[in-house]
């Protein structure tokens, strides 16, 4: 019995397994994703706004950015298997808490717990599939792992929006925990066999405690700024000082450990360091975009959850199906020549999406969105190329958990930067409107004539000037959206152009 499972997996068994990793990859990156449609009923749900409902999102992806740096150490002093198991427990334990939560501040804390659990999920499940599979059979594996990637973010917004009208919005959450233990079982009970040797490295506990501090304190400050006044109150204030020294201290720190959770001397190769930089502009701009359209379109633009997961959904089509081509590409042609077409194609196609208006079809929103995914292989795939193929190979495994942090952390202030501004400049065009609606006071007449009481016919007018304001907001937003993605694309020229190309297991350590 110990022979067999000293054997390597093969044929039915062999796929089962990569069936069990794909799964755990896939339930990790869909929930990123899922609770984008679902914001307004749990805010609804919660007795909370739609500005503290984001807090769902960000919570989860800060929470998955901390743990991101700590896998390596994870699975270097406990095991590759054991803690893709524990990690795949933990996230189907910390779901049903999600869903059982019947209170924003219980739901906010059990999203972190699962952020927490499913950082390790990702480059785990890529790390193991290379693991499993025979060496010639290593871009299948790869192209498995890059399917689950790619597909979980389109069918997010869909599968939210069917179990909020179908069911309710705990279900999002409570649709994991039938996953994730059985696959957690699985994973334990299949791949023992390929469990590593353990490493007891020292931890840097003291980069770690400096990275929770300042990555907590400016994600609690983005969130709360606009309830609190900004800085205004003493909460505030505290907040930023606590970011801003303990940012410092965190560099001063991690540039002299020994052995630090985030190795920040790669930044001294200007390539990953250009990489990066367009890496987390990109995302914060893709993310932000993500996040806004199903709020707009579900409280202004009368959508259910289902419809307006639907329409964003739309954007992974065409990045699913030219994603195998693209990863083709990458080895072939300059990487920055790629990754800027990438950027340029959705700057445009999101400038285009700055000019929406309260009439528009619903092909008039699905359309640009759908034309957005051509680009998004072409932004993600040469730039993650480019960023590893910049470093020392020794550094390759560090500087892959150093991108994946900032790319997640970018996601999660990119949205509550977002939401803030939405709202505020939203407010400022109702402002401004009021003073240019109906200044002869023909159209209040007119709803006074159809038989609406003064307050109603107020009402009605008030509502169009919600409208307009909102629509006017969200161009507002598309358009900066827009010039971030055209920063992102320039700077990628910063960049020498690389002159080694990268294993494609390097990125999942």
């Amino acid at each position: 019995m110990e022979e067999l499972l000293d054997q390597p997996l093969s044929g039915g068994a062999l796929w089962l397994a990569a069936i069990v990793l794909a799964t755990a990859n896939f339930i990790a990156v869909l929930d990123v994703t899922i609770a984008n449609v679902s914001v307004p009923h749990i805010a609804g749900g919660l007795s909370a706004t739609t500005s503290q409902g984001t807090y769902v999102i960000t919570s989860y992806a800060v929470a998955e950015a901390i743990t991101v740096p700590l896998t390596g150490w994870l699975a270097g002093r406990f095991g590759t298997v054991r803690v893709f198991a524990v990690s795949m427990l933990l996230f189907g334990l910390f779901s049903a808490l999600c869903g059982l939560a019947d209170s924003l501040g219980m739901l906010v804390a059990a999203r972190v717990l699962q952020g927490f659990a499913g950082g390790p999920l990702m480059p785990l499940s890529q790390t193991l599939l290379l693991r499993i599979f025979p060496p010639q059979m290593a871009a299948a594996a790869m192209g498995l792992w890059a399917m689950t990637t790619l597909i979980a973010p389109i069918l997010g917004p869909i599968l939210g929006g069917v179990l909020c009208d179908g069911i309710s919005w705990p279900a999002i959450f409570l649709i994991n925990v039938p996953i994730a233990l059985p696959c957690a079982w699985a994973a334990w009970t299949m791949l023992k066999r390929y469990e590593t040797a353990l490493i007891k490295l020292p931890i840097d506990k003291v980069g770690l405690a400096l990275l929770i501090l300042w990555v907590g304190s400016l994600q609690i400050l983005i969130d709360e700024g606009k309830n609190l006044d900004w800085f205004s109150s003493l909460e505030i204030r505290v907040l930023a000082v606590l970011a801003v020294v303990g940012f410092a201290a965190f560099l001063i720190w991690e540039l002299t450990e020994e052995h630090p959770i985030v190795d920040l001397r790669v930044f001294r190769h200007r390539g990953f360091t250009a990489a990066v930089i367009a890496i987390s502009l990109g995302f914060g701009a893709f993310f932000a975009a993500n996040v806004l359209t199903p709020l707009w379109l579900q409280s202004y633009m009368n959508y259910t959850a289902t419809w307006s997961g639907m329409t964003t959904a739309w954007m992974g089509v065409l990045a699913v199906l030219i994603a195998p081509m693209v990863a083709n590409l990458v080895n072939k042609f300059d990487p920055r020549k790629l990754a800027f077409f990438g950027m340029m194609w959705l700057g445009l196609f999101t400038l285009i999406r700055a000019f929406g208006t309260t009439d528009m079809t619903y092909w008039d929103v699905a359309l640009p969105i759908l034309l957005m995914g051509l680009g998004m292989p072409f932004f993600f795939l040469p730039l993650t190329n480019l960023a590893l193929a910049s470093v020392d190979e020794p550094e390759t495994a560090s500087s892959a958990g150093l991108m994946n942090f900032m790319r997640t952390l970018s996601g999660a202030v990119a949205t509550s930067l977002v939401n803030t501004a939405w709202e505020d400049k939203a407010t400022y065009a109702h402002a401004e409107l009021v003073g240019l609606t109906d200044t002869s006071g023909a159209v209040n007449q007119q709803l006074l004539a159809s038989g609406m009481s003064p307050d109603a016919a107020m009402g009605t007018l008030n509502n169009m000037l919600n409208s307009q304001s909102i629509m006017l907001s969200t161009n507002e937003i598309m358009l900066l959206t827009s010039v971030a993605f055209v920063v992102a694309a320039m700077s990628v020229w910063l960049a020498p152009k690389p002159t080694r190309v990268v294993d494609p297991s390097a990125s999942g350590h």
